[in-house]
Order: structure tokens, then sequence, then C-alpha cells
């Protein structure tokens, strides 16, 4: 993530993300109401400390249901307290005393039935409430904030996404190459980390090359929607709806199909993509279709507090996307939670190792 365009340079204030679970506070935004009644339950948990396959995998055993019959709207980090939409489906009237499932990590805020299955991304956006430690400067990243405000972000996909080291994306490559993956929640994942990166990198260039500015051929999207259209040209008309936000510029999620920008946009993009066959035939022969994604995040509802050198930040991003997104351009961060794990298989790697020479000597 650190080689990416940073919109406003990179930026010289330090700061700790996650130095506590309470740090990174998270809660889903549902684009609808339960309706009450209906096979499926949703059930409205808080969780901390816990990922989302794991209170999957909770639900699953409570309720004596497959495992595939509890659906969630999105993924949410295990190193956090976040607010999480679950589905259940239990045909009949029999309901779960959900309640009793509360504990210290896993509370039940509430659950109703729903005529209709929680699918994945069935999200209008999330709520983030974060607390950054250790500020090297919080005037100067008061300031970002308030670029931020005015500009938006370069949209990318976060370092989540790829795994510990980029280990999707390097899974994703074996898998184009011919190594089997029969586990159809890996391999979305595995695709999806492909798919990203590919968009990461359009993204990067594009903003490097032309900034925010929009060029002949671009496909724009209208904002709050995923419906999209081609400026073949740029009118005062269309810049205008760009000025005010009505439209957004975009970069290709790629797959199937013709590319849709042309012009002068299409061949950039072809540009930049073209050192990655491997990884466009791999998601095209997977069955993905083109897709398109808005270039730059504007975050909503956003504030800040500064108590001494601690600035807790409070706004809403769009499903999909990405608070480190946001942070990447406020403040050079360190994952507190991040160096732990890392410490911690350090620390066990070396006592296999010595476990292994103590056994190698007795062994002689």
């Amino acid at each position: 993530m650190s080689e990416l365009f940073y919109l406003y340079g990179k930026p010289e204030v330090k700061a700790d993300i996650r130095s506590h679970n309470s740090d990174f506070q998270v809660k889903e935004i549902l684009p609808f109401v339960p309706e009450g009644e209906g096979e499926h339950h949703l059930i409205h948990i808080r969780k901390d400390g816990l990922n989302t396959a794991q209170v999957a995998e909770m639900l699953s055993k409570f309720a004596g249901v497959h495992p595939k019959e509890v659906t969630f709207a999105g993924q949410k980090d295990k190193n956090a307290i976040t607010e999480q939409w679950f589905g259940v489906r239990i045909p009949g009237k029999e309901t779960p005393d959900w309640a009793a499932m509360s504990n210290e990590q896993l509370t039940v805020l509430s659950f109703a039935r729903h005529s209709k299955k929680l699918r994945t991304g069935a999200l209008s956006g999330n709520r983030f409430t974060l607390v950054l430690r250790n500020v090297s400067n919080p005037q100067a990243l008061v300031e970002r904030v308030k670029q931020i405000e005015q500009g938006g972000v370069p949209n990318y996909f976060g370092e989540q996404r790829f795994g510990h080291d980029g280990g999707n994306l390097i899974k994703a490559r074996q898998m184009f190459q011919g190594r089997k993956v029969k586990d159809k929640n890996k391999r979305s994942l595995y695709l999806s980390a492909v798919r990203s990166e590919l968009f990461n990198q359009v993204a990067s260039a594009r903003l490097t090359r032309f900034g925010a500015a929009p060029i002949e051929g671009d496909c724009v999207m209208l904002s709050g929607s995923r419906s999209f259209f081609t400026a073949e040209s740029w009118d005062d008309t269309l810049t205008k709806r760009l000025a005010e936000q009505d439209i957004q510029l975009s970069v290709p999620l790629w797959g199937r199909g013709l590319p849709l920008a042309v012009g002068q946009a299409g061949e950039f993009e072809a540009e930049v993509l073209l050192p990655f066959a491997l990884e466009r035939d791999g998601l095209e022969k997977e069955g993905l279709s083109q897709e398109r994604r808005a270039l730059l995040l504007r975050p909503e509802q956003l504030s800040y507090k500064v108590d001494g050198n601690a600035v807790t930040l409070d706004f809403c991003l769009p499903a999909g996307a990405f608070a480190t997104s946001v942070l990447r351009e406020l403040c050079d961060y360190q994952d507190v939670k991040e160096l732990e794990w890392r410490a911690a298989i350090a620390e066990r790697d070396a006592k296999e190792a010595e476990q292994g020479g103590q056994d190698e000597t007795a062994g002689q």
C-alpha cells in the first residue's frame, strides 16, 4: 500500500491505531428494517475480539443449522469492537433464545424475523469511530482532516483485503497457474484480492498522471449507485455534474467483456493493466464481469476531537469502502495489534526453531 499515490502527499504525522480494540469501532448501517416475520432471523450483534467467521460458526452451532444457513452482509475485523448483522435461516416457527448467546466477547443487541436472506454487500454503509494515539502533530492531522473533507481520498482497497504480507495475492496467482483450491470461500477471497489489486494499480496510476481531472472516454458512475455511463467527451453539463458530485470518475473492477472506458481513458487503463495478463485472464476464466468502482472516496459526517496527543475521528463510509484508506492519507500510522501479532509469530517461530535444534542434538 505504501507505494500507491497519495492525493495530498505522503503524510509526515505519525500515529498509532488499534492500541485497544475499543480504538477501532464500526457499526453497520442496514438499508432496511427487518419485517418481523419470515424464515430468516436477523441478529444484530456487538463483538469484541472475534472475527466474522467465528461469530457465524457460533450462530450455526447455537441454532443447530448448517453453516451455509448463516449469512452476513460484510466481514469485520477481529481487533475491533463492531456491531454487525447476521442472518440465520430457520424454516418454521421456532425462535431460538438468541439473547442467551451473549457473553464477554459477544452481545446480542436485537433480533427479528425477515422474509429475505441477508446477502453479502446488503449494507448502505458503516459508521466508524477511531482513536489515534501518540499523534506526533495533532494540529497537522486536523489540517489533513479538513483537506479530506473537501477533496476525499483515493478509494483504494485496504491492506486487509490482501492478507498478511499479501498472502491472498500469492495464493491467487498460484491458483491461476493451476493450483487447485476447492474451498469456495477461499477462491472468492483470492479472486477479490486480485481484482482489488488491479483496481488499486489503475487508481494510483490515474491519480499520478491526471490527478482528479476527467479525461476523454471516462466511464463515470452516478453517485450513490452502481449505475454508469461513458463520457466520450466532457461538456459543460457533465463537468458541472462532476463538480457537484452528482457523478464520479471510476476505475475498472476487471472481468469478462469489453472495457467500459473508451478513447484516452480506455487506452490509459489498458496501458496500466498490460503487465497483469495472468491476473486478467484468471479473473475472466473465473467468470467475473466488467464492473466499475469510484476513483475517490468522500467520508460523510466527518468530525474530530483532539485530546492531548490523541485524536478521535468519526465518519461514515459507503459499503465496500475502507477506513484504512482514509487513515493512510491522514497519517503514517502503525497498527499496534498487527505489530503484536507479528511479534507473537516471531516468538513462536523462534521457539519451534530452538526445539528443532534440541531434537536434532538429542538424536545425534
